[in-house]
């Protein structure tokens, strides 16, 4: 309440521009080709996302770009595909120590096959949410 008794207004978000949405489409593009690629080869999909240029390239310019989307809701789709990688590649180190293992190896590919299927989820959800012109829910 200001000091007239009335609830205070909120700040308009502010739109992206028209060059930073497509950026953002083109960053989602970049990690869903290096999905496609890691289901047309041999490897697993949360492998090839984490390994594959693209993915890579695709994080670097979410971290160069991200004060270009700060206050607009392109902020959290940056932060969403920033935080993807670097779970995904969290749920890699495990599985790989785990896979190091004989016993630890069924263990470590269910988890490399979830963390693929996570990973597809995510981007999936996040292009399909960036198509709407709607933000992506952050953590607290």
């Amino acid at each position: 309440m200001d000091y007239n008794g009335d609830a205070p207004q909120r700040a308009p978000a502010l739109l992206p521009s028209d060059g930073m949405v497509t950026l953002t489409h083109v960053l989602y593009g970049l990690h869903a080709f290096t999905l496609l690629m890691g289901a047309l080869t041999p490897a697993f999909i949360v492998t090839a996302f984490l390994t594959g240029w693209p993915s890579i390239i695709a994080v670097i310019i979410n971290y160069v770009k991200r004060g270009d989307v700060e206050g607009t809701y392109l902020a959290s789709h940056f932060s969403w595909q920033i935080r993807t990688f670097w779970f995904a590649l969290l749920w890699v180190v495990i599985a790989f120590l785990l896979g190091v293992t004989i016993i630890g190896s069924p263990v470590a590919t269910l988890i490399a096959a979830g963390a693929g299927i996570w990973v597809l989820y995510r981007i999936i959800r996040g292009w399909l949410a960036l198509q709407d012109r709607r933000p992506m829910p952050l953590p607290r």
